[in-house]
């Protein structure tokens, strides 16, 4: 995620100031909207945690309900949601679902991966993140980014299942670089003017802890493996997906961005897919690693000739280990997840954006 003064950003708050103040009963057609949402949260947590024979479902990093992908979203959060809609609440304005999983199902060719190349492929882009300008937000500033993201599931209804897919849309996040206030504006996911992302638990992701991290690539990688330990279906998993966290929808210091990239060749399994699409229709070359468990690839997407950070995606290529019935709905080939970054910068405030400055 190379950044320009128009091209970094955000930071990630805590769950609990997701959920909007319980207003009334809900109408016709919106329990089974979030039902079908808290469902997708459910199964994408299970499909997407280790799942021994017993098919227990282990704890997943802590993350709020607002993160861009649900199958990472903490059994908490879904418990959360299930609590707001059993008590009437609702989290999107309107008497109508915003309808968002009636999007086209995201596929796409599954392409060759290969080691061969991506320690320099990773060099070059560690290079264009270390060259491209990085200024510290002041403390009255907001970081702001906007996105293209869609994601898919299995949706359930009257005993039967079927996977389906959002139809793309925007998301814009506003966040302080402290952590502690911010804003998300998402369609089906907040009210149609948003919600508050305000919290008073200090994030690791938040500008200030980002910058305590260190810039040494091995250095760091111990760290990245200290903080996603017994999370994710393996260590080396655990540590490329922290790390494209902390580049995917986050505003890494000067120097941590290249840093990270230079840790995250040091990770065994990681390749290179040579062509692949974010969620705005741009294509580029992709940085990837496989989760043998799941049998999702996690893909960073690069621009060819800059190097700068496109955006990211999640592929399904073969069919999860100890895969239930449900899990089989999903074929290979099926895009999970997909995100485009469309502007990074700094603001004034919140709602405040680059065309709209206050």
């Amino acid at each position: 995620m190379n950044a320009s003064p128009d091209r970094h950003p955000a930071q990630w708050p805590h769950i609990a100031d997701l959920l909007p103040p319980v207003e009334k009963e809900l109408p016709p057609g919106r329990h089974e909207f979030h039902k079908e949402r808290l469902m997708a949260q459910i199964h994408a947590d299970t499909k997407h945690t280790a799942r021994p024979a017993t098919r227990t479902p282990g704890p997943k990093r802590p993350r709020g309900p607002w993160w861009r992908r649900p199958a990472l979203v903490l059994p908490l959060g879904a418990c959360a949601l299930a609590g707001a809609l059993a008590a009437g609440g609702t989290l999107a304005g309107g008497d109508k679902p915003p309808g968002l999983a009636t999007g086209p199902l995201l596929t796409t060719p599954v392409g060759a991966a290969t080691a061969h190349g991506t320690g320099s492929l990773l060099r070059r882009v560690s290079l264009a993140a270390e060259q491209a300008p990085a200024p510290a937000p002041r403390p009255d500033q907001y970081i702001y980014i906007e996105s293209v993201t869609a994601t898919t599931y299995v949706r359930t209804r009257d005993h039967r299942s079927e996977v389906v897919s959002d139809k793309p849309h925007r998301r814009r996040v506003w966040t302080s670089p402290d952590g502690h206030k911010g804003w998300l504006v998402e369609p089906g996911t907040t009210p149609k003017d948003g919600t508050t992302l305000d919290t008073d638990v200090d994030s690791v992701s938040a500008y200030a802890a980002l910058d305590a991290l260190p810039r040494d690539p091995n250095a760091l990688l111990r760290r990245i493996y200290a903080l996603s330990e017994g999370r994710g279906n393996s260590r080396d998993q655990a540590a490329f997906t922290t790390i494209g966290d902390l580049v995917g929808e986050s505003y890494p210091p000067a120097g941590l961005e290249a840093a990270l990239y230079r840790a995250a060749a040091k990770i065994p399994g990681v390749v290179t897919v040579d062509d692949a699409v974010d969620a705005a229709g741009r294509h580029g070359v992709a940085v990837a690693r496989l989760d043998e468990t799941s049998g999702d690839r996690e893909e960073w997407i690069f621009d060819r000739e800059s190097h700068t950070f496109l955006g990211e995606r999640t592929v399904h290529v073969k069919e999860a280990k100890n895969a239930n019935a449900e899990d089989r709905l999903i074929k290979p080939g099926t895009v999970t997840f997909t995100s485009a970054v469309t502007s990074r910068t700094l603001v004034g405030g919140i709602k405040e954006t680059p065309s709209r400055r206050s």
